[in-house]
């Protein structure tokens, strides 16, 4: 048995270790580490509530609104505020604008560049990879990062700026959208639709959402060159290395519900199981396990009970990162789970073929940027300017709320608790927090450490390639991890 130290990743947020045992070329078993400590549940104590919704924000530069979006749903639990219509597009569009830029940034700047490394220079679709997305010099980066600037203008419009905007609050959005913003924000949406359509996908968007099997995913692939569009050339490296079998975990999956709105969620909340059933979900058998994270609770705990006290020197940690289990077992989130949920036949036929995988998770990000852009064009239609945005409320002495969003990565979960008007205690559980956690007293492993096992492993590889292609095919962002 051997053992080899993967770390730190290039290109992923934040710090991240993966400490590989192996035997006979393949991973035998896994532990990730997430080495950084940073101590905001710490900061939030004894503050103001409000104070949050200044701090949580610099939890992340990548995802700081859908921490500003949980921090505010916390808040409004606790005050029992109801958010006016136009309120609720309008934080549905600055949330789902970080998180299809986060989708997109994904795909061709973190993940499609590890095909074009020169281990793969014997493939026939290598040459297409190298000159699409080689890291600096590949076609695509100097397309797609000005695409993506424009297209988060939305966020100036919306949210006044973006990382760290303040415009997401209990009662709504503190900035109102008037008629001739209307008219620009649906400029910028078709604008970005019109680069999604040409480069990313080859085709309409509803035609990409409207893929209903694995088949009909098969005859769309055929009727295309590998160099057709950016989702082609994918298709075509995914099937020559087989990423279907790469990364397959326990096929539990959780989604918080996305983007509510008239009184429902967009993507629903729910859980996924292996045999194909959906449950409800009851956020209360949610809890965090401490036993092998350098933090002095060790017990399984609620959130509302939870502490973040660190101890460095612990016998058997491995992470500052705890356990986040659902009834004592490890799920996985991101945009594969709230596309199981939410019942997209594509994605239900591929889980139900190969369970989730590396293929699977980048095509449900993908897809996701395909059902979004229309809905946001709809919500956009939808705000009536001069009506109400946000309504005002008291935060009360005492008293305990939860703010569950969905990210771009997946489930993220503020708890609040209140004593004496003042934040008693501050709970936060990080998609990534999810699917990278350390084993839990039982020695279950996580989403990652599940998913790892069983890969290739060549000879004097420093950084396996399945390893990496695993890694980001859940896009950790490890600084929401241990925030």
């Amino acid at each position: 048995m051997n053992r080899l130290v993967v770390g730190p990743f290039n290109r992923v947020e934040g710090d991240l270790e993966v400490t590989l045992d192996l035997d006979a070329g393949r991973v035998a078993s896994a532990r990730v580490n997430s080495p950084l400590f940073r101590g905001f549940e710490q900061i939030l104590a004894g503050k103001d509530p409000r104070d949050a919704l200044v701090f949580v924000p610099r939890i992340c530069g990548i995802c700081s609104v859908s921490q500003s979006a949980a921090a505010a749903a916390a808040l409004r639990g606790l005050m029992g505020l109801t958010v006016p219509a136009n309120g609720e597009r309008a934080a549905n569009l600055v949330l789902a604008a970080e998180n299809l830029a986060d989708h997109y940034t994904h795909f061709y700047l973190f993940f499609m560049p590890d095909f074009a490394r020169d281990a793969y220079a014997g493939r026939p679709w290598f040459p297409a990879a190298q000159a699409r997305f080689k890291a600096v010099e590949g076609s695509a980066a100097a397309e797609a990062l000005p695409a993506r600037a424009a297209f988060l203008q939305l966020m100036g419009l919306l949210a006044g700026k973006w990382p760290h905007t303040l415009s997401l609050q209990p009662g709504g959005s503190a900035r109102g959208v008037s008629a001739a913003e209307k008219i620009r924000l649906f400029a910028l949406l078709r604008e970005f639709r019109g680069w999604l359509e040409r480069h990313l996908f080859g085709d309409a968007l509803e035609n990409i959402a409207a893929l209903a099997s694995i088949e009909a995913l098969h005859a769309w692939r055929d009727a295309r060159a590998p160099t057709a569009s950016d989702l082609r050339l994918f298709l075509e490296i995914a099937d020559d290395l087989q990423l279907h079998t790469l990364g397959r975990a326990k096929d539990v999956f959780i989604s918080y519900g996305a983007y509510q709105a008239d009184g429902r969620h967009l993507f629903p909340r729910g859980v996924w199981r292996p045999d194909g059933s959906l449950e409800s979900l009851d956020p209360m058998r949610i809890t965090e396990d401490g036993s092998h994270a350098w933090m002095s609770d060790g017990a399984p705990l609620h959130p509302w009970q939870g502490r973040t006290l660190p101890l460095a020197e612990k016998d058997g940690a491995y992470t500052w990162c705890k356990a986040p289990r659902l009834g004592g077992e490890v799920a996985e989130c991101g945009a594969l789970a709230r596309q199981l949920v939410a019942g997209h036949p594509l994605v239900r036929g591929l889980v139900a073929a190969n369970g989730g995988n590396v293929r699977a998770r980048i095509l449900a990000r993908l897809l996701e940027i395909a059902r979004v852009i229309p809905e946001m064009e709809r919500w956009v239609r939808a705000i009536q300017p001069g009506e109400p945005f946000c309504v005002q409320g008291e935060i009360p002495d005492e008293g305990c709320a939860v703010g569950l969003v969905e990210a771009a990565r997946g489930a993220l979960g503020h708890w609040l608790v209140v004593r004496r008007g003042r934040i008693a205690n501050y709970q936060i559980i990080a998609p990534t927090t999810w699917n990278f956690s350390p084993r839990d007293a039982a020695g279950t492993p996580c989403p990652l450490e599940q998913a790892l096992v069983g890969l290739p492993v060549g000879e004097g590889e420093r950084v396996p390639l399945a390893v990496q292609h695993v890694v980001r095919s859940f896009d950790p962002c490890m600084v929401c991890t241990v925030h």
